[in-house]
């Protein structure tokens, strides 16, 4: 902060960088300000709200000068609502700086430049998202409920009318969810509601997280609300396992991947990537670059419903799964047998621990395909020097430790970089998820 000045007082300072959490970032007197809602070119106003040892953290107060990368932000909650932090920043330019943000992380942390730089992967920029978690809370100050993600910086839950970023068919779902909840009987012990929609355009389930029993009234009610919106109802009374429908026949839910060759089916609160167009898009690019042929076996690391691992198997002469998650897995042989893939074969272990792997482990690979989750696959990368794949595919959810682990598989493992690149999975937001080639050296 400027001498003299005043914790709370306005200045004026130009944003010279956009940071991880889509923060512009100004340097007053050489030190980092993060501005929220300022872009990079911009001239702005704003006001210090907390100071801290190496940086302060400060609100907009007036754009000066516009980027021109700025846009008018299309949600009206925006800026409240913490499920986007982008909107005010075009398409185009959001993507860019991903894509700066995974070749910084890769050269700074990693130590590796990719030899081609992917074209990002691209899908619809409102509409998109299949799968979400809202909250719910009675707030008795306000007389009402209230749905929708939580506040930015907040623990409270938005007060929300419309989101932008849900499927069309949901986009108002907030607002019709807390008038439901609202005439329960036990209004104040439903915290969250879980949406997930498959292909089908009627084919769509609600999770509703119960702290208590629902009466025969509420029932009655929430049976409604599912015949009036098409949609399964489910209610969840603790953890994963108590899932239940509202009621029985409900059509299985179920994605198309591989241009419909693969189908696969998955449950109410199964992970599935929350947008459709890109997960396509991701599947292609990954047997693109795989290029598995039918002599190779394949091995799909963190394979889930096995998303990946049963269009590798119309491909290769073999494709090995592999998931700790052990429901995950049972639904992945089904979704084998139920396409007629009769080459895949799906383990459960934990991948954090390969000291204790199985026996799959022990057997060569020709291709191998990692999707680890934020924390990263650094555990079992030691075993790629036994495995001694011809090539690896990383799909990727957290840029550091996707470079982290390029440092390894270039330096331990003699691999290099052959391209990455950005996959828009979630636009208007600060997620970045990306995808690598490595190829194994002479």
């Amino acid at each position: 902060m400027a001498r003299g000045v005043k914790l709370g007082d306005v200045q004026e300072a130009d944003v010279v960088d956009l940071a991880h959490d889509g923060r512009g970032v100004a340097r007053v007197d050489g030190k980092a300000v993060f501005i929220e809602g300022a872009l990079p070119g911009e001239r702005v106003r704003f006001r210090v709200f907390k100071r801290r040892r190496q940086f302060d953290e400060a609100g907009l107060v007036d754009v000066l000068t516009a980027s021109p990368d700025r846009v008018i932000p299309r949600c009206a909650h925006y800026g409240v609502c913490g499920g986007c932090s982008l909107q005010h920043l075009s398409p185009a330019a959001q993507l860019a700086a991903k894509e700066r943000q995974l070749l910084e992380n890769l050269q700074r942390i990693g130590q590796v430049t990719p030899q081609r730089v992917f074209d990002p992967l691209r899908g619809p920029e409102w509409g998109y998202r299949r799968r979400a978690r809202l909250g719910v809370k009675y707030v008795h100050k306000k007389g009402r409920v209230l749905a929708g993600f939580r506040e930015r910086e907040k623990p409270y839950i938005a007060d929300l009318r419309r989101c932008e970023v849900l499927l069309e068919r949901f986009a108002t779902l907030p607002e019709e969810l807390a008038a439901l909840v609202e005439t329960l009987s036990q209004r104040d012990a439903v915290p969250q509601v879980e949406v997930a929609a498959a292909d089908a355009p009627d084919d769509a389930a609600l999770v509703f997280r119960v702290m208590q029993p629902p009466s025969a009234e509420d029932l009655v009610k929430l049976e409604a609300f599912g015949a009036r919106h098409a949609v399964q109802i489910h209610l969840q009374s603790g953890g994963l396992d108590t899932v239940r429908p509202l009621r029985e026949g409900y059509a299985p839910l179920a994605y198309a991947v591989d241009e419909g060759r693969v189908r696969l089916e998955f449950g109410p609160v199964d992970f599935i990537q929350v947008n459709r167009e890109v997960n396509r898009s991701m599947v292609a690019a990954a047997l693109e670059y795989l290029a598995p042929t039918a002599a190779d076996t394949v091995l799909d690391l963190f394979c889930g419903l096995g998303n990946f691992t049963l269009s590798l198997g119309l491909r290769a002469r073999r494709a090995v799964g592999v998931e700790g998650d052990a429901s995950l897995v049972a639904k992945a042989r089904a979704n084998a047998s139920r396409n007629g893939i009769g080459n895949t074969e799906f383990h459960v272990e934990n991948l954090f621990e390969p000291a204790r792997l199985g026996p799959w482990a022990r057997d060569p690979y020709d291709l191998v395909l990692l999707d680890p989750p934020r924390a990263g696959a650094s555990e079992i990368l030691e075993r790629m020097a036994q495995w001694r794949p011809r090539r690896v595919v990383y799909i990727s959810c957290h840029p550091g430790s996707l470079a982290r682990d390029a440092g390894i598989l270039a330096g331990a493992q003699g691999y290099r970089l052959l391209g990455a690149g950005v996959m828009d999975m979630f636009p208007h937001t600060t997620h970045v998820e990306s995808i690598a080639v490595f190829e194994r050296g002479a």
